[in-house]
């Protein structure tokens, strides 16, 4: 379990530093905020998600923290870092909700204060709202967390890590490397958001509501989309992102050939393939 008696620090209120703030301080921890906006905090203060918080003038929150959590987009975290890491104390322990790791994680541990420690974590549980008023509306429980540690972290940092998620209440916790990680969220998530986005955008749909069915709402779900956090993770991660772009588009042609060919049995097995894909994936 984590230790109630330390001051946990959650630096960007939105979506997930919200829900962060709202577990932690539902579970009796002490929680404080900082947040961009004071509307933001505000809320994060009537509704109970932190004890205190600021918008400005934050350097007595950062020094008293014991543990910090980063709500942030990466450009915004390597900014913050090198704008107020040195008012960590030693013995901090910090981490993040970021979709990317390769570029950040390493910086972020080079510009830190001796004896602050950044593990690396990445919750899967994003949704397509955003914002902290929407924060209430994520679950935890049936998402992946991923931490992605450097040699440069300690056994003891990575099982606060640990610890983090099973408090926050996440069931499966993984360990990947920021390369790792990158290269499967390019497949997971990122080009599942370029599919969907794709979908949207290569008709107008304004009169289709009249008539799809659950199809085209299910794949199209995650198309309504943040624009500003989602642009910057596809181009940080754009590598691994039209690596797989590539291997969606040669499946898809394939697919588009065998209805050129007339090929029925070869449509056939292309389903039956993503039958069976899919089930073994529903049973794990």
């Amino acid at each position: 379990m984590l230790d109630q008696n330390k001051t946990y620090l959650i630096v960007g209120l939105g979506l997930l530093g919200g829900k962060y703030a709202q577990v932690l301080s539902q579970k009796g921890y002490r929680v404080t905020g900082i947040a961009h906006r004071q509307s933001t905090l505000d809320y994060a203060l009537r509704h109970g998600y932190i004890q205190s918080g600021k918008t400005e003038d934050f350097a007595g929150l950062v020094a008293e923290a014991d543990c910090v959590i980063f709500g942030l987009y990466p450009t915004v975290l390597l900014d913050w870092v090198r704008q107020y890491g040195a008012l960590l104390r030693p013995g901090t322990l910090m981490t993040d909700v970021s979709g990317v790791k390769r570029g950040v994680v390493e910086p972020v541990q080079d510009l830190l204060p001796e004896g602050v420690e950044f593990i690396a974590s990445h919750p899967m549980a994003g949704r397509e709202t955003s914002g902290i008023a929407h924060s209430a509306e994520v679950d935890f429980a049936p998402a992946n967390f991923i931490i992605t540690p450097t040699p440069r972290n300690t056994p003891a940092g990575i099982a606060w890590c640990r610890e983090l998620a099973e408090t926050l209440g996440f069931r499966r916790i993984s360990e990947l490397t920021p390369a790792e990680h990158d290269h499967m969220i390019g497949y997971v998530s990122q080009l599942c958001h370029a599919i969907a986005v794709s979908l949207m955008c290569a008709s107008d749909n304004t009169e289709l509501a009249r008539y799809t069915g659950d199809s085209f709402r299910d794949l199209t779900r995650i198309a309504r989309i943040n624009d500003k956090m989602w642009a910057e993770l596809f181009l940080w991660n754009k590598d691994n992102l039209i690596s797989e772009i590539d291997m969606f588009t040669d499946a898809l042609l394939g697919l588009r050939q065998k209805l050129v060919d007339d090929d029925r049995e070869g449509l056939e097995e292309m389903f039956r393939l993503s039958t069976r894909r899919r089930e073994a994936f529903d049973q794990r």
